[in-house]
């Protein structure tokens, strides 16, 4: 049956003790602010903050210093368009129904009926703005809930774009990403009257990977660091052994090369210079510490993690995002917290903290529990899935359980294929241990476990269509 949000499983404990008062920290200062930073493609540890060894990311960093930096964020599906639906309504795939990244008349379609929380905040009295990618469909036309918006159409480009501003397209001369920061800073220069929510969608830093001029030459002299799983042998992977395009390109041991790492990287900094524009914009304005700014990522990316190179698969470089916030009247400076916290648990947090009533079809949770330390009874492990799209019939449907120790991967179509991990002995996920009698025991809890959180959250109880062979 659907789920309500006090109805989701959070661990085998519920999660009702741990509803906030709405606008929790905000008595003295009225209603919050609200700036999301959406990047593309962005792993949980490319930035200087979450340990990348030469990343430069100051600006963004400070988000994290003067705020929190989430140690275990993630997305219930790692793929650009579907993990952007969960992010605007707080649902999971299965629910909003964006599954795919193909553009198609029904994606366009579907994504201008999204029940969003920026349309629950501009309800609420919020002056709301879209800046960036939208990406489901290929319509770039404004979306309800915005009362100003900046996009593009599909993809995009990183140079000399075409934007749609407020239902009108022109075409710009310069760098994407700085355009888009231009963008969202000029709307913050803007007088308010009221209370405002910004969206800041980026391109960056999807592929190709085209980096500002002026960051080319970056990283020249640094080494890029492989995860001991970039040599994973495969063994016990039949998906990833499976015959047809190989997903990672040919390129078989290392996934991603080198070079489009560091373009990746390079890509960053214009971000980085961005979230700077944006941080003193709210500084000068005297808005900054009024305002919750929130950094994240749609989905990981794997750097030749088992051989791969993109994103869609279940392991955790494809699943696991950065997750940054910061407003002094909500957090402690420096806080670090351990609990899994999600991209449908953005919806809610927000609407909690304006003093908005989260709406019973939002699946994820408010994390105002996790910033106050309340953590009693909170999520253990989650529901993570993907659907098999046509133009990329390689990468077969999957649903998986992610727990703190260990992980299930179940293919429902392809016989003998599923996979589980123990986490704490084996954090790279190198050794399947399905079909090992010692460990059968625990694999069938965590089928199990899979059942009833795909129950409970109103997930598919039927087989996808199987790929072609």
């Amino acid at each position: 049956m659907p789920l309500t949000r006090r109805g989701f499983l959070t661990g085998m404990a519920g999660a009702g003790a741990l509803a906030a008062a709405p606008g929790l920290g905000y008595a003295k200062t009225g209603r919050p602010n609200f700036v999301f930073i959406l990047i593309d493609d962005l792993r949980w540890n490319a930035l200087g903050c979450t340990g990348h060894p030469f990343a430069k990311t100051p600006n963004i960093d400070r988000i994290g210093r003067e705020g929190a930096i989430f140690q275990n964020a993630f997305c219930t599906t790692p793929l650009c368009s579907p993990s952007r639906g969960s992010f605007l309504t707080g649902q999971f795939v299965h629910t909003h129904g964006v599954k795919t990244n193909q553009a198609s008349p029904a994606l366009d379609a579907l994504s201008h009926s999204l029940r969003t929380f920026p349309q629950e905040l501009r309800k609420a009295g919020y002056e709301t703005a879209y800046v960036g990618k939208w990406h489901m469909g290929d319509d770039d036309s404004p979306r309800p809930g915005f009362d100003h918006w900046v996009s593009f159409r599909g993809q995009g480009v990183y140079v000399n774009p075409t934007l749609n501003i407020n239902g009108k397209r022109e075409e710009q001369r310069g760098y994407m990403t700085d355009i888009l920061s231009a963008r969202a800073a000029d709307f913050l220069k803007r007088p308010h009257t009221r209370p405002f929510a910004l969206y800041l969608a980026h391109k960056a830093v999807h592929g190709n990977f085209e980096p500002a001029e002026r960051h080319t030459t970056l990283y020249a002299e640094d080494v890029v660091k492989r995860r001991p799983n970039a040599g994973d042998s495969l063994a016990g992977k039949p998906v990833l052994q499976q015959r047809g395009p190989k997903p990672n390109s040919g390129k078989r041991r290392t996934g991603t090369p080198d070079e489009t790492i560091k373009n990746q990287l390079r890509c960053m900094n214009s971000v980085d210079d961005g979230v700077g524009e944006i941080l003193r914009t709210l500084q000068e304005r005297k808005l900054l510490d009024n305002t919750l700014v929130i950094f994240t990522s749609d989905n990981g990316f794997f750097w030749g993690d088992h051989g791969l190179g993109d994103k869609r698969y279940a392991y955790d470089e494809s699943i696991r995002i950065p997750l940054l916030m910061r407003c002094p009247a909500l957090i402690r400076p420096g806080l670090t917290p351990r609990q899994m916290a999600l991209n449908i648990d953005i919806a809610p947090t927000i609407l909690s903290a304006a003093g908005v009533t989260v709406p019973a079809r939002v699946q994820g949770e408010s994390l105002l529990p996790i910033l106050a330390g309340k953590t009693q009874g909170w999520r253990t492990d989650f529901l993570c899935e993907y659907y098999r799209e046509e133009n990329y019939p390689y990468h077969p449907t999957w649903f998986a359980v992610r727990s703190e120790s260990a992980k299930y991967i179940h293919y429902p179509d392809i016989e003998n294929a599923d996979e589980f991990y123990d986490l704490r002995a084996d954090p790279y996920e190198m050794n399947n241990l399905c079909g090992k009698p010692a460990h059968a025991g625990r694999v069938q809890d965590y089928r199990e476990r899979l059942e009833q959180l795909t129950l409970a959250t109103g997930g598919p109880q039927k087989k996808e269509s199987a790929p072609p062979r």
